[in-house]
């Protein structure tokens, strides 16, 4: 039996976190029902990778491909919750056992998930993918590869994860909530927005157990 739709994106609001060189996201209702007003109407300030969102190559690697071109079969099917026990990074010993195989969809669950969202300040200590680990993902041809804080690298080495994922054709869903999720298979469904040549963007992504 199949289980119900999870979601597995985090809320966009008004001051919540973001990457610290990123600008922060402000949403204000500009025109409001409550005040009078004949609709209400809001104006959104942020990045494009702000809270759940899609990496394009674009993002890193120089000609690559836009958002808007992404293959609308990547980010959505057939999907792995791969659990992370290791505290401090995703290692390449780690990701053996799985025999994860060419054109997978993966989404890693660490420690991230159940504390990093629960505060409004920059996590730096969240758990990221090492060198070798994305090394290791992008030579098993992984279509897309979903991690649960606002990063796949980390802020000293994120450079080179992500122009090593990207520039191998492995698409980036960055800043998942796997919280309420269990390790195991089952079915995603993301779409981000449609924005002519984007680095990325946020999206929504939601999850059901297989």
């Amino acid at each position: 039996m199949k289980g119900n739709w999870i979601d597995i994106s985090v809320p966009l609001r008004t001051g919540m976190v973001h990457w610290p060189t990123d600008s922060p996201i402000d949403i204000e209702r500009t025109v409001d029902l409550e005040r009078g007003d004949r609709y209400s109407l809001s104006r959104i300030t942020m990045g494009s990778h702000s809270g759940t969102h899609m990496d394009a190559p674009r993002h890193f690697v120089r000609g690559g491909r836009g958002i808007d071109e992404m293959p609308l079969t990547i980010a959505s099917g057939r999907a792995r919750v791969i659990e992370i026990t290791d505290p401090e990074s995703v290692k390449p010993a780690e990701l053996v056992p799985y025999h994860i195989r060419r054109g997978e969809r993966i989404l890693l669950k660490t420690r991230n998930s159940a504390y990093a969202w629960k505060t409004d300040q920059f996590v730096e200590d969240f758990v990221y993918l090492t060198s070798e680990a994305a090394d290791f993902v992008a030579e098993r041809g992984v279509a897309l590869l979903g991690v649960d804080y606002l990063s796949v690298g980390s802020p000293q080495h994120g450079t080179y994860v992500h122009q090593r994922l990207l520039g191998a054709g492995v698409w980036l869903l960055e800043g998942l909530d796997l919280s309420r999720v269990a390790p195991g298979r089952g079915e995603l469904v993301c779409l981000p927005l449609r924005i002519s040549g984007g680095d990325g963007s946020p999206a929504r992504a939601i999850w059901r157990p297989l």
